[in-house]
């Protein structure tokens, strides 16, 4: 039964809501962890890899069930919801802490509204409008923010999670609008069958990975961190991520990301990372926006 707007999601969303939660939450620390050892295309592709061998066999018995053009949506999701985030992630990081990162993905539900606008006829309202503009003012002030909080350096490279976050508000709207009748399931394994093999021939053939085993002393630590940031954070999650939208709306999905920066930024701290005051403040100004983005 579809989701009507006004119903108050069940247990069973808010569940997995949760879970989404911490298994993304996690996922810019496995990343920063690859990243000693990898490069940023060796993670962003070993991540797809990993979650399209995952997801092979529920591909392969679901695929011949697919009409022609389900499989054109089904790729566009595949390059817009995986594929290029996770390359623009793996880059980000290379300049950016997991927690900070954490935070800049919590602009997803601002761009779910956007797009909606520009493109699927969404109706704004006032206090939306206000959102916005609160969810880029604080993402402004945590790209100009330097480590030592000052405004000298600014950090570009939060720039491609940004891009990421209009990807996946763009992911959200077309998963609700087109393939509402798929399984979750369905969407993230057929999506991913498309970028894995592309993903397989980078990293095997496009970067020294393969120089890197049995050399590099870090190579199976890494390696370990981003198979299981692809299985979880990429496989398993996508399959939660577009059941709920599904059962809910995307707005109520895309909220997740109110609860991903707590998941990063604990798991920051632990790994010694500092935030400041102005961090805080910045951040808490982009979740005010995103309060008023989704609040009803």
């Amino acid at each position: 039964m579809a989701f009507n707007q006004e119903e108050t999601p069940s247990l069973k969303a808010w569940g997995l809501l949760v879970l989404l939660a911490i298994i993304w939450g996690s996922s810019f620390i496995l990343i920063k962890k690859g990243l000693i050892a990898l490069d940023s295309g060796e993670v962003g592709a070993l991540r797809i890899v990993a979650a399209w061998l995952f997801l092979l066999p529920i591909a392969i018995k679901n695929i011949s069930k697919i009409s022609r053009k389900d499989l054109s949506v089904l790729i566009t999701v595949g390059f817009a919801g995986t594929f290029i985030p996770a390359f623009l992630f793996a880059i980000a990081q290379t300049k950016l802490d997991s927690a900070l990162t954490g935070v800049f993905n919590a602009l997803t539900p601002v761009w779910v509204l956007v797009l909606g606008i520009i493109f699927f006829s969404h109706i704004i309202h006032t206090r939306q409008v206000v959102g916005v503009f609160l969810g880029f003012l604080g993402s402004a002030l945590l790209i100009l923010i330097g480590s030592n909080g000052s405004f000298e350096n600014i950090n570009y490279y939060a720039l491609y999670v940004i891009a990421a976050t209009v990807l996946y508000g763009c992911n959200l709207n077309i998963i609700k609008k087109y393939l509402g009748h798929l399984k979750g399931s369905v969407i993230t394994a057929v999506s991913v069958l498309f970028v894995g093999p592309l993903a397989a021939i980078y990293l095997f053939s496009f970067t020294g990975f393969v120089d890197k085993m049995g050399v590099e002393p870090a190579f199976w630590e890494a390696f370990f961190y981003i198979i299981l940031l692809g299985t979880m954070s990429t496989g398993i999650a996508l399959i939660i991520f577009n059941n709920l939208v599904q059962i809910t709306t995307p707005i109520f999905t895309s909220s997740v990301t109110y609860l991903i920066p707590i998941v990063a930024i604990g798991w920051g701290i632990l790994d010694g990372e500092v935030l400041l005051i102005s961090h805080y403040g910045a951040m808490t100004i982009i979740l005010a926006g995103v309060y008023l983005v989704n609040k009803k």
